[in-house]
């Protein structure tokens, strides 16, 4: 988990709050806001372990957000390690770091985004392309979603699964319009 901070065309800045699975590096969040508090952060994780189950541990930076003792509350109450990175150690957290990155070089700095919701849309598209379309060479040249599927053999997991009719272009178009 960690964040990436943009604005928008009118000047107002946002932040968004990712989340991968170091397992098969699906991205599971993007969720863009003014303000993404630790409440903020809980509610969405509330509803990724709804979708996907709950996680052993989390990886995390040192962040206001991360170490909020709300969050630290809710993690207790679910048993659910926090694990913190050193200070000043990114590389840590390499696998949010390196989507971060692509994240921004191929969203943040190729659109300008005249309202959130804009901005939201478009990473949501990105963020199926990514997980259905993209191949990482780290998990043998395939997809994130075809890797987990590949290695549940037979078990259904929730994910962004592929469906033949959508394809980039037709996402951004519809995330534009």
């Amino acid at each position: 988990m960690d964040f990436v901070h943009d604005g928008l065309l009118n000047g107002i800045k946002f932040r968004s709050f990712n989340i991968i699975d170091d397992f098969n590096r699906e991205a599971l969040n993007i969720t863009l806001d003014t303000s993404l508090t630790s409440k903020r952060v809980i509610r969405q994780l509330e509803q990724l372990i709804a979708w996907r189950g709950k996680p052993e541990r989390l990886r995390v930076d040192n962040g206001p957000e991360f170490i909020a003792e709300a969050m630290e509350t809710w993690a207790n109450s679910k048993e659910i390690d926090l694990k913190f990175i050193q200070k000043g150690k990114p590389h840590q957290n390499g696998y949010v770091e390196r989507f971060n990155r692509s994240y921004r070089e191929e969203v943040l700095d190729v659109f300008s985004f005249k309202r959130l919701k804009e901005a939201q849309l478009l990473s949501n598209a990105w963020l199926w392309m990514y997980n259905n379309e993209r191949p990482h060479s780290s998990l043998g040249y395939k997809t994130p979603v075809a890797f987990m599927q590949e290695r549940l053999r037979g078990y259904a997991s929730p994910t962004f699964l592929h469906e033949k009719e959508f394809s980039w272009n037709s996402l951004i178009n519809s995330a534009t319009n």
